[in-house]
């Protein structure tokens, strides 16, 4: 878990995150959590977005796509809502999640740095 942690910390401190959290999207069940806020419950946002990735996969096995789902990027007005699925034999069924402050961060670094921390990661 200390691993957790520490890869949550570390996604923190890309320029412009809001919070992120570790899910698994069998359960929706957020297993870390870092950041966050009375405007980001980052216990919902992991059940929310538990629903986009599991319609997602869905999808992709209802059109037959034999591809891994690398990340998933939802754009809103003032946010970016980062998806990245784990891809690890241990990690499967997990993602992290990145909440960015859209003013201030640079999508290609987050999803850069984001997949390093992945790289790094053991659940």
């Amino acid at each position: 878990m200390d691993n957790v942690e520490l890869a949550l910390k570390e996604a923190t401190t890309i320029d412009g995150a809001i919070g992120a959290a570790l899910v698994d999207y069998g359960s929706g069940m957020a297993l870390g959590t870092v950041g966050g806020g009375k405007d980001l419950d980052l216990a919902v946002a992991a059940a929310g977005n538990t629903d986009v990735v599991r319609a997602k996969v869905r999808t992709m096995e209802m059109l037959g796509l034999k591809d891994d789902i690398e990340d998933i990027l939802i754009t809103l007005g003032g946010q970016y809502h980062l998806i990245r699925l784990l891809k690890g034999r241990e990690s499967k069924g997990f993602f992290l999640y990145l909440a960015l402050d859209r003013s201030r961060a640079n999508l290609a670094m987050a999803r850069h740095q984001l997949k390093k921390i992945e790289a790094a990661l053991e659940v």
